[in-house]
Parts: structure tokens; sequence; C-alpha cells
């Protein structure tokens, strides 16, 4: 009864034999067939154990960026992890336009199911965060014992923000960066021309416009500087420093290099450290340079308040893990809230007069962030208008047993 019922599925125009006719059953068993229709079950049904669902979820398993297999009718098949992270709501057997609802791509698919041709597509995705995708959606062909064929969809996709992102700070980097040296540049032009020409024969004038000239290629000479200093940082991003540092001795350093600077501007520096070794992996110049920058800013602008706190102490994250604090507080002007979030992008300044003005060049707390994201740290910033500001840097405490060297020890001139 069996083989009458099924004889409606064996391959038209040839005479089967009985013992031909029971190994096309078992065969058609074997791929998840119906026991009465003798239709395949669906691709993306994994309780029929079909082969070709199997087939897929390995093949797509191994490939290292996202990839999901869609049947003709737009359903889910299979898909990797690489997948699920981008789309947590997949689902096998659902349709996956209600998962993947980006218009450019949903065009995309339905494109590629009418025209049976590849499709290229990409697309912008805001949540949970600013992502850009490149998605590739191949029909394919696989030969089968059904109706002759079993089209599905695969769709690849390349995560395009890395690059996204470096063009766009590329740019924004040029641009800043070109405005930045334009700028000294064409004074420095333009006061070259006023010697050769009107002052050419006037001694006052001469010594007036030599004295503006230095101070425009100084600036243009610690404008390439720090451009130099955070291309190395940022070469080295990947590298993790592994030299314990303890940092008592380079807060001194650093406290004793700049008090000529505050002297000049009548501030007093004080600081406060642990009589116990903090001890960092670090790299000793960049976290020379990254509290310079600091305490620089706060000698230039906030010298109002005469004075500079510098405090070194031993803390912890929100999740309990050891770190050091080095907190550099002053009681100037302050920054309004609205400057707050963007102080460490390039080439921002809260007031750009005031910071040309200083000899600034709008990169040190950008330099300061990348230093101390290379250190596995962050930089945390606070401020009040009116009462001051606090630039803390927050670096992980290396625990192991440490004994500072000769060459760390730099004692205090104070």
């Amino acid at each position: 009864m069996a083989s009458e019922d099924n004889s409606a599925n064996l391959p038209r125009g040839a005479d089967w034999p009985s013992r031909l006719r029971g190994a096309w059953l078992a065969l058609l068993g074997r791929l998840g067939a119906d026991a009465n229709t003798g239709r395949l079950a669906p691709i993306y049904d994994r309780t029929a154990a079909h082969p070709q669902a199997l087939l897929i979820e390995s093949l797509i398993g191994g490939l290292p960026g996202p990839a999901i297999v869609l049947d003709r009718d737009g359903r889910v098949i299979a898909f990797n992890a690489a997948a699920s992270a981008i789309a947590p709501s997949l689902r096998r057997g659902e349709p996956a336009l209600i998962t993947l609802r980006m218009p450019e791509l949903v065009d995309a698919i339905r494109r590629a199911t009418a025209s049976r041709t590849p499709q290229r597509v990409e697309f912008f995705e805001r949540v949970p965060l600013d992502r850009w995708f490149e998605a590739f959606v191949t029909p394919v062909k696989l030969a089968t014992v059904g109706d002759g064929r079993s089209d599905i969809l695969l769709m690849t996709f390349n995560d395009l923000t890395p690059l996204r992102r470096v063009e766009e700070m590329r740019a924004d980097f040029i641009a800043n960066a070109s405005h930045e040296l334009r700028t000294p540049l064409a004074a420095l032009l333009g006061f070259i021309e006023t010697l050769q020409g009107t002052a050419k024969d006037d001694p006052a004038a001469r010594a007036k416009f030599l004295a503006i000239m230095q101070g425009q290629a100084t600036r243009m000479a610690r404008l390439i500087d720090d451009l130099l200093s955070l291309s190395r940082i940022e070469l080295n991003a990947h590298l993790q420093p592994n030299t314990p540092l303890d940092l008592a001795p380079i807060v001194r350093q650093v406290a004793d290099g700049l008090q000529t600077l505050a002297r000049d501007r009548d501030v007093t520096i004080k600081v406060v450290a642990p009589p116990d070794a903090l001890i960092v992996l670090g790299e000793r110049d960049e976290l020379i340079r990254a509290l310079e920058n600091l305490v620089e800013n706060a000698l230039k602008y906030g010298a109002a308040g005469k004075r500079i706190d510098i405090t070194l102490a031993r803390s912890q994250t929100r999740a309990g893990v050891p770190e050091v604090r080095l907190a550099v507080r002053d009681y100037g002007p302050g920054i309004a809230p609205e400057h707050l979030p963007r102080l460490t992008e390039r080439f921002y300044r809260v007031d750009v007069a005031d910071s040309r003005a200083q000899g600034g060049t709008g990169l040190g707390l950008a330099l300061v962030k990348h230093v101390l994201t290379r250190h596995g740290g962050r930089l945390s910033i606070e401020s009040t208008p009116g009462e001051g500001a606090t630039f803390t840097m927050h670096l992980p405490l290396h625990t192991e047993d440490f004994r500072p060297t000769s060459e760390l020890d730099v004692k205090s001139k104070a």
C-alpha cells in the first residue's frame, strides 16, 4: 500500500522494478521526506535531520564573517554565530524580512529572488551603535532528488565600520591639520614680504616682526611634534606596555620640570602622593608626556586660581578592579558642561583665540586619551564653571611586587 501511495513521487518516464522502488522510497526517507507525500522536509527544519541543512550549517559555521542562508520563500535556513551578533533576533524557519529591517537589504533580497542574480548593497545601522555593512545576496541552486532544484539565498556581510571611521578621521584630520598649519604659515609669509618691502630698513619693525615670526614658527614646530607623537601612539595602540613603573617619581619629575612655567604665571604646584609605591605597566615617556599636557593646560588655562593640586592615590573601579588615579586639579574659571564631551577630540578648543594665544595646538587632550587607551586606562573630566576643573588619569594597578630602580627614583628639586 505504501508503495502505491508514493508512486506519484517517482520520476516519470522510467519503468521502475520493485527492487528499485524500495530503494527510492528509502532514499526519500533518509532525506527527510514525508512518508505519505514523499515531499522533502523544509531545509530549515533541523528536527528532520535534513542532510543539506546540516551541511549548510557546517559550511557557514566556518566562515569568519556573518552569513545567513534563506530558502526560496525568504525564510531563514541557517546562520552562524557572527550573524547572531549583528541580528540577535534571527530564528530558523522565520521570514528574514521580519528580522532584517534595513530597506536597502530588503530590496536586495527581493531583487535577488526575482532575478536570480547576485546583489551587492551597503547599508547603515544606527542601533545599538553606528555601523556600516556591505552585504552580498547570492542565489544558489542545489541539486536534489525532488523537483530538480532547491534554490537558496546565501547572504554574507562585511563590517565596513572600521574603514568608514578611519576615512572620516583621516578627512577631519587633514582638514584640521591643514587649517592649523595654514594660519601660522600665512603669518610667516606676510611678515617676510613686509620685511622685504616697507620694513626693510626699519630696525624696530624688523625686531618686532622677527619675534612674531619666531612665535609662529615655534607654534608650527609644536603642532608637528604633537602630530608625530599622536601618530606614534596610534601606531602602537594594539601593543600594551608591560614595563612596571612607579608613578610617584614620574609625578615629581613633571612637577619639577614645570616649576619655571608655574613661577612665570605665579602658580603654586602642590603634589600629594602616598608613601607606598603605586606600580602600573606602562611606557615611561608616554606617561610623562600625558601628565605634562594636563599640568601645562592647568597652568595655562587655570592660572587665575594661583594653585594646582596633583594627587596620586590608590582606588578601584566600579567593578572592584584596583586602579591608580592621578588627578590634576586647577582652581581657574572652569569649563562649561557642553564642552566636556568633546574636549578629547583633535583640534577641539573651548576658546580658539585663547588657546592659540597660549600656544596650544588642540591635540594635547587627544594625545592624553590615546596614551591612556594604550595603557588600558581612561581619562575623566569634571568641571563646574567658576570652580575650576579636574582631569583624572585612571590606570590599572599592577599588583605584583616591584622595587623601583635608581633610574626611576627621580628626586624632587623642591
